[in-house]
C-alpha cells in the first residue's frame, strides 16, 4: 500500500506544527523521511521530506519522464496561438488541484506522448492528472476529485511551488 499524497501532506503539516525535529516511516517497500533544519525553526518554516516507492514503480514512472528529461526542451513562443476565449466560471465550486512540492510540471509521461488530461476529460479521484519531478524522484499527481477538468493552469515543464495550484476541477 502506497501512501497517497494527501496523506503526505497531512505528515509534512503535523510534522510543520509539532516539535519533532525528524521523522522517518517504513511500510512494504515505501520509505517516508522528514528532517527539519536543527536549531532554532521559526513557525512555518519548510520541512524537508524523501519520500521513496518501491524501485519497481519508481522505474515504471521515470524512465519515460527520464527521456523527458534527455530532449532539450523547446521555448514556449508566445502568441503564436490564439487563445480560446475563457467562459467565466464561479471558482468558488472548483476544486484545485496542487502541488504536494517544489518541482517541475510535466503534462504527459514522455515529450512524444499524450498528455494524461487536457480540458474538459472526466476523472475519478485516483486518475493521474500529471508528474511532479523533484530531486530526480517522479511523482505521479492524482485528481483526488471525481469531476471534470475546468482548467490547467501551467505549463508542461514549468517549475511549481508548494500549494501551488495546477487544475481547476468541477467536482461531480
Amino acid at each position: 500500500m502506497m501512501l497517497k499524497i494527501q496523506e503526505i501532506r497531512e505528515l509534512i503539516r503535523l510534522i510543520d506544527q509539532a516539535n519533532i525535529e525528524e521523522f522517518l516511516y517504513e511500510h512494504e517497500g515505501t520509505k517516508v523521511h522528514m528532517k527539519k533544519p536543527s536549531g532554532n525553526v521559526p513557525a512555518g518554516a519548510v520541512v524537508q521530506t524523501v519520500v521513496e516507492a518501491p524501485k519497481a514503480v519508481v522505474k515504471e514512472v521515470a524512465a519515460p519522464v527520464q527521456e523527458a528529461m534527455q530532449t532539450p526542451a523547446t521555448p514556449v513562443q508566445e502568441g503564436k496561438q490564439a487563445e480560446p476565449p475563457k467562459q467565466e466560471v464561479n471558482v468558488d465550486n472548483l476544486h484545485k488541484i496542487t502541488s504536494p512540492m517544489v518541482g517541475t510540471f510535466y503534462a504527459a509521461p514522455s515529450p512524444d506522448a499524450a498528455p494524461y488530461v487536457k480540458v474538459g476529460d472526466k476523472v475519478k479521484a485516483d486518475t493521474i492528472v500529471c508528474i511532479i519531478e523533484a530531486m530526480k524522484l517522479f511523482n505521479e499527481i492524482e485528481a483526488e476529485v471525481n469531476g471534470e477538468i475546468v482548467e490547467i493552469l501551467v505549463q508542461n515543464g514549468q517549475l511549481v511551488e508548494y500549494g501551488q495550484p495546477l487544475f481547476l476541477v468541477k467536482p461531480e
